[in-house]
């Protein structure tokens, strides 16, 4: 509860002022009729009188108190908060050809990938995320959702696609991420792109697919994660030529309003991850309200009632002449 104008609270003080004075003084202004003794008065008498007069004057400070208090103007006051979150889509478009076994990153590069992309989404609480995979052609993994757990889950399901699907088809990866997030009503749509080949396979290459991703306002970041060897070793196969497409992930970045990230090692990715989890936030608008319930009644009715039973006591009781 507050005031709305609470500078009148000061006038409370004139309460105990005025039973100073009456104490002090007030007995001596009042008027009297002397008598020559007391004793012609009963015990009974002189304290019902006494009674009587206090009476009085505790309702006429009641009264004072109470009128006080109404013109402070007290009110209850609740404060409502209303947040409105923009939730941001985005999908994982994440490499799963027969390169990304390789152990330049341990165990390999589909693991580690795996990992990161994981505590990513767990740091997206709100957001609706989804996963595609890709290698000479382009799965959906999960569709966009917030169930974190669900996702999480399948993102442990992805292993490396078999050989009739292998390759790296960057531009048919881009489109059907774009064909999930172009109807999304959100005001941020994402795409995390990450492969560690170049485009080898499929209908659209990966210039045209940025162009149509720009077109739905999709914005991608472009992951190239592998060493800057020449070659790298897939544990039972032996040494593959590591041949990552810098400049064409550079290319799509740009063309969207994203950015390019190089991943070397475990570290360097999860930093990536975490740089575009601060680039990226969900945009949270709070409006606050404040509303009043005016209490003036609870004080003002007590004050009117007071002073009605002291209109009573003082003209047809007690017949006091004023």
């Amino acid at each position: 509860m507050d005031f709305q104008h609470p500078w009148f609270l000061l006038l409370i003080a004139i309460i105990p002022l005025l039973l100073i004075y009456y104490k002090k003084y007030g007995k001596n202004q009042e008027g009297t009729i002397i008598f020559s003794s007391e004793r012609y008065f009963s015990k009974k008498i002189k304290s019902r009188g006494r009674l009587r007069h206090r009476l009085l004057i505790i309702l006429e400070l009641c009264i004072l108190f109470f009128l006080v208090t109404a013109l402070a103007r007290p009110r209850k006051v609740d404060k409502l908060s209303e947040k409105k979150i923009n939730v941001i889509d985005i999908i994982l478009v994440l490499d799963i050809s027969s390169s990304m076994l390789a152990d330049d990153f341990l165990p390999n590069r589909l693991e580690v990938v795996k990992n990161t992309a994981k505590e990513f989404i767990s740091s997206r609480n709100g957001d609706r995320i989804g996963v595609v995979v890709f290698a000479g052609q382009s799965f959906i993994q999960c569709p966009l959702t917030i169930d974190i757990e669900v996702l999480k889950t399948l993102v442990d399901e992805i292993s490396v696609a078999d050989r009739e699907y292998d390759g790296t088809a960057i531009g048919m990866a881009i489109a059907n991420a774009t064909n999930r997030l172009r109807d999304s009503e959100s005001k941020s749509k994402i795409m995390i792109l990450l492969s560690d080949g170049s485009n080898n396979t499929g209908e659209i290459d990966p210039a045209t697919a940025a162009i149509i991703a720009n077109n739905f306002n999709i914005k991608i970041y472009t992951i190239a994660a592998g060493t800057d060897q020449s070659f790298s070793r897939i544990p039972g196969r032996g040494l593959i030529r590591n041949e990552i497409d810098v400049e064409t992930l550079k290319e799509i970045a740009f063309k969207t309003g994203g950015k390019f990230f190089r991943a070397t090692d475990k570290d360097a990715l999860m930093d990536i991850y975490k740089e575009i989890d601060k680039l990226e936030r969900s945009e949270i608008e709070v409006k606050d309200y404040t509303k009043y319930k005016e209490l003036y009644a609870v004080f003002l009715i007590p004050s009117i009632v007071f002073m009605f039973y002291l209109i009573i006591l003082k003209k047809y009781l007690f017949k006091v002449r004023v």
